[in-house]
């Protein structure tokens, strides 16, 4: 019933990914609001359902999704949720803690939604406020003997009732005798009493910053730091512990109610020890006329021209013990990034020519300010000589340097790129490889001091993966995703998955994440993106897009009558998944099924894993993502490396059906090509 209500271009199911957005963990990537859109070709495709589904695999409540129908002010939507969401009373608007000048008024205001009839009722401490049986209270400041005074406000509908929290009202004598019982609140409307005060902290210590307001109706803050706003500082009060060097900056505070807005002074916050440079100072001074004065640059806002990751996991080694993580890390991340509106490309399982390949291909994304890194790796490999190595899955039995990819020497080709942003990821050991001697030379790194290496693991040391019987992500991932959606600086964000991996009992004095960089700005993942020209723009996305393009569904007539839709899902850039389906047939015949046979013999594919009835029994751990979007009673098949391909990819649908009153079954068949699919189209052989 909402796919009925939603599927449309007004007032649908792009307003509602865009309120659903506002947090960050709902908020759609453009490539999955294309997905959505692309299900109105399919026969009994819904672009709304597919947003659900997307939801619900980000744990969105049917309470937050209510939320959203009541902001898009979609009434029959709203009716066909709500019943199934328990009418409960939730608090909407809870009131704010106020300082108030004393001789004026204060208004305290609690807003709550639930069944019809609600009731409110006021306290002061524990005594009700006689009379006080609306939303809003208003408190004589005159009447208050210069103590805070609790208020609370309960609110109830027969038996069900529920309580806002708590406000204290503190009264304080302006330090202005004139204006001590003249100001009045409405007229002026709001009045900063108390600003924020600079500070110098040390690493490890709290910062607290503290902006005071009256005004009526009640003031509401919002806390900035460098002109960005502090997500979830919306209190009168800036509270960090343990702060870092990630925190110094200028903070301010926007004071602001339904008619008025006002800013704090703009304070400096100090932490630690930085460095002191006559040549760079954050303040340029200058004279003129013989007086000197100082003039503060404006801040700046960090932007990338564009952000693209590569994510590359080797599981199935043919001389080496197996893994499992590496395929559920690098999906798992692979969503992550594209909900930071990074260009990811994602492969499994390749050979030392097709890592190269795939690595230059990357490279053809970067550019001056592209965010390049991520470059995240999850396999078999080692460290020499300070020299990471990633190992693909034809080495030999004692592999060397000769057989490996460097991480250093991609270091080296990305800052020949100029980009503004390099980060290594690498989920895999780093003991020292006996067999390899060498010592490999990749040239001189610039100083660039936009470097970041997240290891899995300390020098010397392994990676682990549990083994708990079914798939789950590595233990370096199982904390990373996590944290990486967070707008934090990216070494603070790392620092903040190091300490959650050290709370892990199974792998403490074995495995500990290690981190090493020279960055020297506040770069985030979660920067903005302002594109650079059209042409440049264009071209990336181009060789991107070349990566990420299905095959369109296609219906395939045979000469019986029968008509099979032919349907393509991905699985990463390299492994797609092809169904078929039955969708038309002639009464005349009773049973009817359409198989793929004839695929080409490089690609790798298990002959047990085609033409499937589940999407589960291909034996993937990510059946249940990719096959939402495909419709039911179909026959499936997974084609994986798809970057072997040396020509199109070409196959047969072979047609099997039995007429009525026959035992004997007919067979029909058609040849297919389908192009170059995903990774294919680059190359990489």
């Amino acid at each position: 019933r909402l796919c009925e209500l939603l599927d449309n271009a007004g007032r649908g199911w792009r307003k509602l990914a865009e309120l659903a957005g506002a947090e960050k963990r709902f908020k759609c990537s453009a490539e999955e609001l294309e997905m959505c859109s692309l299900k109105v070709l399919e026969p009994r495709g819904s672009p709304t359902q597919c947003l659900l589904q997307l939801l619900a695999e980000r744990d969105c409540t049917l309470r937050y999704l209510l939320g959203c129908l009541e902001r898009m002010g979609h009434e029959q939507a709203c009716r066909v949720l709500s019943s199934a969401v328990q009418d409960v009373i939730r608090i909407t608007v809870q009131p704010e803690s106020q300082v108030a000048a004393e001789g004026t008024q204060v208004s305290l205001t609690c807003c709550a939604t639930g069944p019809p009839g609600l009731a409110y009722q006021w306290f002061c401490g524990r005594q009700e406020v006689p009379g006080a049986t609306s939303p809003e209270l208003v408190i004589n400041t005159a009447s208050l003997a210069g103590q805070p005074e609790w208020y609370i406000c309960r609110v109830n509908s027969g038996a069900a009732f529920t309580f806002s929290r708590w406000a204290h009202v503190q009264v304080e004598k302006s330090s202005s005798p004139s204006s001590a019982r003249g100001y009045c609140p409405t007229m002026a409307g709001l009045q900063i009493l108390r600003q924020p005060r600079p500070c110098c902290l040390a690493e490890g210590d709290t910062l607290v910053l503290e902006c005071r307001a009256i005004g009526n109706p009640p003031p509401q803050y919002q806390w900035f730091r460098n002109r960005r706003p502090v997500e979830g500082a919306q209190a009168p009060q800036l509270q960090v512990k343990l702060v870092t060097t990630a925190e110094r900056g200028s903070y301010s505070c926007r004071v602001f109610n339904l008619f008025h807005e006002v800013w704090s002074q703009e304070v400096d916050v100090e932490i630690g020890e930085g460095p002191r440079q006559t040549s760079v100072t954050p303040h340029l001074l200058c004279s003129q006329a013989g007086v000197s004065h100082s003039v503060t640059p404006p801040s700046l806002v960090l932007a990338a021209t564009d952000k693209v990751a590569l994510l590359i996991g080797n599981m199935h080694y043919l001389h080496h013990k197996q893994l499992q993580a590496p395929i559920v890390d690098v999906h798992a991340l692979s969503a992550l990034l594209r909900q930071l509106d990074f260009k990811v490309v994602s492969l499994l399982d390749l050979r030392k020519a097709e890592m190269q390949m795939a690595v230059d291909e990357f490279l053809l994304l970067l550019d001056k300010g592209v965010y390049a890194g991520l470059l995240y790796y999850a396999g078999h490999g080692y460290e020499n000589f300070g020299n990471s190595f990633m190992v693909p899955i034809d080495a030999p039995s004692a592999y060397t340097s000769e057989h490996c990819l460097c991480v250093q020497w991609v270091l080296r080709e990305m800052q020949q790129r100029r980009t503004g942003l390099n980060i290594f990821l690498l989920d895999m050991c780093r003991k020292r490889n006996l067999n390899d001697d060498i010592i490999p030379q990749v040239g001189a790194l610039e100083v660039t001091a936009n470097i970041v290496f997240g290891y899995a693991t300390c020098a010397d040391a392994e990676a682990y993966e549990l083994s708990q019987g079914e798939l789950s992500n590595g233990i370096f991932v199982t904390f990373l995703k996590r944290w990486l959606l967070e707008d934090e600086k990216i070494t603070v964000l790392l620092d903040k998955v190091a300490e959650d991996m050290g709370t892990l009992e199974i792998t403490r004095g074995r495995q500990a994440l290690e981190l090493r960089s020279n960055l020297s700005e506040r770069r985030a993942l979660t920067d903005p993106i302002c594109p650079p020209g059209q042409d440049e723009s264009s071209a990336r996305n181009l060789q991107w897009a070349k990566a990420h393009v299905l095959p369109e569904s296609r219906h395939l007539r045979f000469d019986c009558g029968v008509t099979v839709q032919l349907g393509f899902a991905a699985e990463f850039s390299n492994i797609m998944i092809i169904y078929t389906r039955v969708v038309a047939a002639p009464k005349v015949i009773t049973k009817c099924e359409a198989r793929l046979t004839d695929i080409p013999e490089e690609l790798d594919v298990d002959l047990k894993c085609t033409n499937k009835e589940s999407p589960e029994e291909l034996g993937s751990p990510l059946a249940p993502v990719w096959s939402l979007g495909c419709p039911s009673c179909c026959l499936y098949s997974r084609i994986c490396g798809l970057q072997k391909l040396r020509q199109e990819l070409a196959f047969t649908v072979y047609l099997q059906y039995r007429y009525q009153g026959m035992d004997d079954f007919v067979e029909e068949w058609q040849q297919v090509n389908v192009g170059r699919p995903l990774i294919a189209k680059l190359n990489l052989q």
